[in-house]
This record gives C-alpha cells, sequence and structure tokens, in this order.
C-alpha cells in the first residue's frame, strides 16, 4: 500500500512539475518577444496570464488521480494537504452526487411504484368471474 502511495505522490509532483516548467518556459518565451519589441510589455502578462489559466484548464481535465483511503487517518492526512479551493471543488462534487443519487432514487422509486400498483389490483379476468 506505501508503494500504492509512494507512486501516486510521484504522479502528483510529476504533473505540478510540468506545470510549473511550463510555465517557466513560457514566461522566458513572452520575454524574448517583449526584449525583440514584438510585444508590449502589457501584451506579455495578458498572454502570460492566459497560458497560466489554459495550463490549469488542462491539468484538471487531463489529469485525473485517483486516490483510496482505505482508513480515516489516511482520508484525514489526504484533507489536510488540499488547498481551499480543492476542497471547495470537492464539496461541490459530493453535493452534485449526492443530488444525482436522490434523482436516480427517486426515479426507481417511480418505476417500481406503478408496478406495485399493478400487481395489487386484481385482473380484469378475476373481477368477471367474481360477477
Amino acid at each position: 500500500m506505501e508503494k500504492l502511495g509512494e507512486s501516486l505522490k510521484k504522479l502528483l509532483l510529476i504533473g505540478i512539475g510540468t506545470a510549473a516548467v511550463t510555465a517557466e518556459k513560457s514566461k522566458e518565451v513572452l520575454d524574448d518577444l517583449v526584449k525583440k519589441g514584438e510585444l508590449t510589455v502589457e501584451q506579455g502578462k495578458v498572454l502570460n496570464k492566459e497560458l497560466k489559466h489554459n495550463i490549469k484548464e488542462t491539468l484538471k481535465d487531463n489529469v485525473n488521480v485517483s486516490v483510496k483511503a482505505s482508513t480515516p487517518e489516511e482520508l484525514q492526512t489526504l484533507l489536510e494537504k488540499m488547498t481551499p479551493e480543492q476542497i471547495e471543488q470537492l464539496k461541490q462534487q459530493i453535493s452534485n452526487m449526492e443530488q444525482t443519487t436522490e434523482e436516480k432514487t427517486e426515479t426507481v422509486e417511480s418505476e417500481e411504484a406503478p408496478a406495485e400498483a399493478t400487481e395489487d389490483a386484481p385482473d380484469a379476468e378475476e373481477a368477471a368471474d367474481a360477477e
């Protein structure tokens, strides 16, 4: 289990390192363009912010690490490492999952209710025989 935790830790560090290196390289390229006079400083700042945002979005979309905590202590440790933004996203995901589960439960219950009513009602043949 420790090897799995170490592997996940390395995977997360690789993703973070990649994002950092990409951000650094993009800043260097922008600085070079500014020096050459091809971009103004303001355009470079805006472009750099856009690149950082795009990198973050790409990482969120493409890097999916699932961590299975087998004990409450491990889960607590994971939660302590999360940023407030990540915790807020986790809360939102939990809320969405709860709503989805409730909707599925309501759908299943509504589909079962007519079936039970049909089973409880006497058949038309039985009603005719009773007359």
